[in-house]
């Protein structure tokens, strides 16, 4: 399955990232994931340690504390970049999407285009700062 390797999904991963490193938790449990379309195994992850959590969690905090300062356009900018990667990488996403949860193609493309279309509306709502609250 040539979309699993575009994405970098490997036989066996790892499941808790910060988003700059991966835990490399092996002794958690492992989740073999099959398609439910066809019971054909996909890949397999490792669960996160309560001590890998709890770092993450730490990272978040940590990452919120600066993302908060930083203007919205700025903060828009890095959503725009999301949301390109979205699109970089809609056809391999899709074909997860569908793959892994028994959908059809055209359902798992829809699903990466909501994510790119919620991109763009955010980007649109970084530079529209009224001081108004959205529901």
């Amino acid at each position: 399955m040539d979309f699993l390797k575009k994405l970098g999904i490997k036989e066996k991963n790892y499941g808790g990232s910060t988003g700059t490193r991966w835990f490399q938790t092996s002794t958690e449990g492992e989740l073999k994931i099959h398609s439910p379309a066809t019971g054909e195994f996909i890949a397999s992850v490792y669960q996160a340690s309560e001590k890998d959590y709890n770092k993450i969690l730490e990272s978040a905090e940590a990452a919120f504390k600066i993302w908060r300062t930083q203007p919205a356009p700025k903060r828009g900018d890095v959503v725009r970049q999301v949301g390109n990667k979205l699109r970089e990488y809609k056809e391999p996403l899709g074909k997860l999407v569908s793959y892994e949860m028994g959908k059809s193609l055209q359902e798992g493309m829809g699903e990466v285009q909501e994510m790119i279309d919620i991109c763009d509306f955010a980007v649109g709502q970084s530079r529209q700062l009224y001081g108004y609250t959205m529901q």
